[in-house]
Order: C-alpha cells, then sequence, then structure tokens
C-alpha cells in the first residue's frame, strides 16, 4: 500500500482541491492532515471568532471526509514536526499542501522540505489553490510583482485558469495514523453575537443562494451599506472553504456587469497576495513609506478607544466598528471609511487599526487585511496616497436613507435622513436626548494635522 499526506492549512474544502486529488491519484491511501499550530497562537492570529469559524470548517471537512470512507486527522504541535511525524507513521512517500505567501508560510514550506528530505519523502507545493492565479504567474517586465492593481487586472483577466476538479468519491486513510478530537465552538468564548457558521457546506450553499438572487445586481449595489449587496463570502474565502477559481468560473458562467464586478473584487484578492509574496514584509512595515509620524497609542489613547467602541460621534464609522463588534465582519465600503478615520483624520498608525480588525474579523486575512489597511492610509497601492473619506459625504453616498446607520446605532434610529449623517446639527437640547457622543474631532482639524504631516495638500 502507498501513503501520501495532504497537509490542510488555508484550503479547507473537498471540491477543487488539487493538493488531494494530486495525492489521491500519486497513492492508495491518503492521510488528510490538519495541524493545530502553537505558532499561530503566539502570534496571535487564533482570535476567538476566527477560532470558532475554523471549528466549523474542521468539523464541516471531516463529516464531508467520513462520508466518502475517510476522516480527517488533527494534531497539535509545531508543523514541521507533526507533519514529519505523521509522514513516519504511515509511511509516507509524499506530502502534498498548497503554497502560501505569508513569510511565516515561506518558512513553513523551507523547513518542511528540509525536514521531509532527510528522510526521503518528497514535498509537493501545489499553486492557484488559495488564489485563482498563482502569486508568482503574473508578473510586469522588469519587476517581481505590479504595484498597481490596473495593469495587474488586466494581465490577471487574460490569463487562463486551471480546470476545476470535483470532491472525491472516496478517501481511503490508513486506520494507524491517529488523531485528536476535534475542536469545537462551544468550547470558545467572547465571540460576536452574529458570527455566521463555517464549513464548506454552508459556504457553498450561501454562493448558490447569492448567485440566483444577488450576483446580477453586484456592480450597483456593492457599496450600498444598508443594501448588504456583498457576498460575505470572505470567510469562507479565508479559510479555503470555497474555492476562487471555482468562484471565478461559476461567476463568467453567468455573465453580466454584476458577475464581472464580482470577479474583480476575486482579483483584488490575488493582487494583494502577489503583492505580499514578493514582499514579505509588508505585512509589518509601510510598502512605500511616506514619513508619517504617527501618533503614538499612549498619545491617542483615547481616540483610539472611541473608534474600537463605535462613539466617535460619526455616524456612518460608529455604525461599522459596531457592525464588527456584533458580527465579526464589516461591509467593504464601511472598512475603507473606518479605516481612513483612523489613520487619516485621527492620524494613528494604520498598524493599530489593522490589529484591532484582526483582533475580530472572521475573514482576518494578515494578506488582505494589511494591505487594504495600508490602502486606506496611503502607505501602500493606492495611486492616490493623499485621498482621504470624508464620512459625512461617504455616509451620504452609500448609505442616503441612513438605514445602515439606523441598524447599527439605535441611538439615532428617529432621525430623518437630513440630520442621520450630522445629529451634531440638530438643537442642543434635543441632540444631548440622544445619548449620543458630540463628534470626536472637527474633520478639519484632523485633516489639517494629517496635510501638515504629510506636507502635501489633501484631495
Amino acid at each position: 500500500m502507498t501513503v501520501a499526506v495532504v497537509l490542510f492549512t488555508s484550503d479547507l474544502r473537498l471540491h477543487d482541491h488539487p493538493p488531494l486529488r494530486a495525492a489521491l491519484a500519486a497513492a492508495d491511501e491518503v492521510v488528510p492532515l490538519f495541524v493545530r499550530d502553537p505558532g499561530v497562537h503566539a502570534a496571535g492570529f487564533d482570535a476567538p471568532n476566527r477560532a470558532a469559524f475554523l471549528a466549523d470548517c474542521l468539523r464541516d471537512l471531516d463529516a464531508s471526509l467520513r462520508r466518502r470512507g475517510g476522516r480527517l486527522v488533527v494534531r497539535t504541535g509545531p508543523v514541521v514536526r507533526e507533519v514529519d511525524a505523521v509522514a513516519v507513521e504511515c509511511g509516507a512517500a509524499e506530502v502534498h499542501m498548497a503554497a502560501g505567501v505569508s513569510g511565516y508560510a515561506q518558512r513553513r514550506e523551507e523547513r518542511l522540505r528540509e525536514a521531509l528530505g532527510r528522510r526521503g519523502v518528497v514535498l509537493r507545493v501545489h499553486d492557484a489553490v488559495i488564489t485563482a492565479v498563482a502569486a508568482g504567474a503574473v508578473t510586469p517586465a522588469g519587476s517581481d510583482h505590479y504595484a498597481v492593481f490596473t495593469p495587474y487586472f488586466r494581465r490577471w483577466s487574460r490569463e487562463r485558469l486551471r480546470g476545476t476538479c470535483p470532491a472525491p468519491r472516496t478517501v481511503r486513510v490508513p486506520d494507524a495514523v491517529r488523531g485528536e478530537p476535534l475542536p469545537s465552538r462551544g468550547e470558545l468564548s467572547g465571540l460576536s453575537p452574529g458570527l455566521p457558521t463555517g464549513g464548506e457546506t454552508p459556504g457553498r450553499e450561501r454562493f448558490a443562494r447569492w448567485a440566483r438572487s444577488r450576483l446580477a445586481e453586484y456592480e450597483e449595489g456593492h457599496d450600498d451599506l444598508a443594501g448588504d449587496a456583498t457576498s460575505r463570502l470572505s470567510p469562507y474565502l479565508h479559510f479555503g472553504a470555497l474555492s476562487p477559481v471555482e468562484l471565478v468560473q461559476r461567476a463568467r458562467s453567468r455573465g453580466g456587469a454584476g458577475a464581472e464586478a464580482f470577479v474583480r473584487q476575486l482579483c483584488w484578492r490575488d493582487f494583494h497576495h502577489q503583492v505580499l509574496a514578493a514582499r514579505p514584509e509588508a505585512s509589518r512595515r509601510d510598502y512605500r513609506p511616506r514619513h508619517d509620524q504617527w501618533r503614538t497609542e499612549d498619545e491617542a489613547a483615547e481616540d483610539i478607544a472611541a473608534w474600537r467602541e463605535g462613539r466617535t460621534g460619526y455616524p456612518v464609522v460608529d455604525a461599522a466598528m459596531r457592525q464588527l463588534l456584533h458580527e465579526g465582519w464589516m461591509h467593504n465600503r464601511a472598512r475603507l471609511l473606518a479605516a481612513s478615520f483612523l489613520a487619516k483624520t485621527l492620524y494613528v498608525d494604520w498598524r493599530v487599526g489593522a490589529r484591532h480588525f484582526l483582533d475580530l474579523l472572521v475573514d482576518g486575512d494578515l494578506v488582505n487585511n494589511q494591505l487594504n489597511w495600508q490602502w486606506a492610509a496611503g502607505t501602500g497601492t493606492d495611486t492616490r496616497p493623499n485621498r482621504v473619506l470624508n464620512p459625512v459625504r461617504q455616509g451620504r453616498r452609500y448609505d442616503p436613507s441612513g438605514a445602515y446607520v439606523r441598524r447599527w446605532v439605535p441611538e439615532l434610529k428617529d432621525l430623518d435622513d437630513r440630520t442621520v449623517h450630522e445629529p451634531w446639527r440638530l438643537p442642543e437640547d434635543r441632540r444631548a436626548a440622544l445619548g449620543y457622543p458630540a463628534p470626536l474631532i472637527d474633520l478639519a482639524d484632523g485633516l489639517t494635522r494629517f496635510q501638515h504631516a504629510r506636507g502635501r495638500g489633501v484631495t
């Protein structure tokens, strides 16, 4: 009997899973393995919301494998040690895994290749598993990555995607390999009340429903804060419960402006992956330094606390932050508004905001979270680094009726459309009765600070 190991990381699914398909083709038996890495805990990335969603994904993956005669083997410990031990236990000749792009993922691959190689075990790493197009597949002349999205999108759109593969019918797992009990979200505390259920099965069901009912209107509706027309698939993509290749192909098969806009958003995800693959340090350092002298956390402690708790006095920003607290998720337009307000109005280091998002977001992805924050802060790939999003104008544009604000800021539920985004215009006695805070900062003062610090105009 020949045996192969499949190391699941950010690819917790059976449909369109090239490493699993290759392992099944190469061996009589396969060990589907997930390692609970203490390094993730040490780095602070196992926030409760993501830990709960991960537990759901692992349970769903195990159930799907059992319906096919297999099971998921879960181990806890350093990844290299545990993979090496499982390979020895089952006599595996090969280990298959998806390629990652972070500095940690790249180092993990190097250490695995070295450790397994000493035993004569081959490590096979598969591209285009967690992205639609492999991180290094599309490059401009004279550089190892695209630094601007639009030319990347043009090239990416011309790439021929690999074919998708169906979920296997049968998975045979060696009896001798033992694992640990699966984690459960019931073991966790501090979860956001509105946290969705994780796993490939609910993810595929969510996409099917959304594609039938909302995909066609995605182009005109994806920025509508109250309309909530976004797919909400980001957590499933983050954990790999859905295949980005399959989503691109299914959207393109439907066609239309909505599908094209959705595919463009999936391309943004690939764009950030290829940036971080080439510049892993961008997860913690400015991609394009602007020599900002950010306010320190001590200097801005009260402002940061008000921002985190949704009491800045700017309704659309507060609504966004309260949605994050309740759902562990936030509308993409709201993320941009909240990030711009912290970095460019309060002039707080983007890393402070990025860390808070990672503490709560169920889709908290080191790649997209850090690089989107840098885009908003003007230190990333935005070609207009001085771009500042005015929360009043943005609120009126993307929440014209105030429905999003009223949903998340109930203190303002009785205000009319004219004042819901500017409650400070109410008479003093009526404003005091709302129980809603006065604006944390005058927008002009915030922009003056940013403008002075950057030494250039604000657009």
